[in-house]
C-alpha cells in the first residue's frame, strides 16, 4: 500500500501491521496518512542521546520505576483511531510488555525542535496534550540553547503558552522529580 494512493484514512491497527514501502520504521500516522520521518541530524541525535542519558541516570538514582524510551509511538486521545505520533523521547512509569507496539501511559514527552520541522513538531506537541497520562511536554531547540515547557496544571488543563526556558534556567519535570540546568541538555 502506498501512502500517496490511499483514499480512506488508515486506522491505527492497519498502520501498526503495515509494511512501509521503504522497509523502515521511521513513519508516523497523521490523520490517517502515513508520513515518513527524515533521519535526525547529528546535533539533533546528540541532544536526544544526552537527554535520554540524563533522564535515565536520574530515574535509576531516584529508584523510580520509570524508564526512558527513544522514539516511542504514542497515541493521542483525540482522533486516536487514525493517529500515531513519534516524539523523540518518552518517559513512562508503566511496565513495558514485550508485545507493546505503542508506549502506554507516558508521563513526559520530549521533542527536539529543528527549524525545518517546527510546524510538524508543534502539531505533535498539541496532540500530546490530549493524552491523559502526560504531565509535561518539553520542546528543546537544536539551533540555540532554548526550550519550551508545557506542564499540565493541577486542574488537568494546559497553559495557553509554554514556559520559555533560556540559558541559566532550570528544566523542571515535576512528574519524575527531575531538575537540571538547561545547558546540560546540550552535549
Amino acid at each position: 500500500m502506498s501512502a500517496s494512493r490511499q483514499t480512506a484514512p488508515m486506522p491505527v491497527a492497519e498502520f501498526l501491521a503495515w509494511n512501509a514501502p521503504d522497509g523502515s520504521d521511521r513513519w508516523e500516522l497523521m490523520e490517517g496518512t502515513p508520513r515518513a520521518m527524515a533521519p535526525s541530524s547529528p546535533r539533533h541525535g546528540a541532544i536526544a542521546a544526552q537527554i535520554a542519558r540524563l533522564l535515565g541516570n536520574h530515574l535509576v538514582a531516584s529508584q523510580l520505576e520509570c524508564r526512558v524510551v527513544v522514539e516511542p509511538g504514542v497515541q493521542p486521545r483525540v482522533r486516536a483511531d487514525i493517529n500515531v505520533r513519534i516524539p523523540d523521547l518518552g518517559v513512562t512509569c508503566t511496565t513495558i510488555r514485550s508485545d507493546d507496539r505503542l508506549l502506554r501511559e507516558p508521563v513526559v514527552l520530549i521533542e527536539i525542535l529543528s527549524p525545518s520541522n517546527a510546524a510538524d513538531t508543534w502539531a505533535n506537541v498539541w496532540a500530546y496534550t490530549t493524552i491523559p497520562s502526560v504531565h509535561e511536554v518539553l520542546v528543546v531547540r537544536v539551533a540555540e540553547e532554548r526550550a519550551e515547557l508545557l506542564t499540565r496544571q493541577s486542574d488537568g488543563t494546559w497553559p495557553e503558552n509554554p514556559v520559555q526556558l533560556a540559558p541559566g534556567d532550570d528544566v523542571v519535570l515535576a512528574s519524575i522529580g527531575f531538575t537540571a540546568p538547561l545547558g546540560v541538555l546540550y552535549p
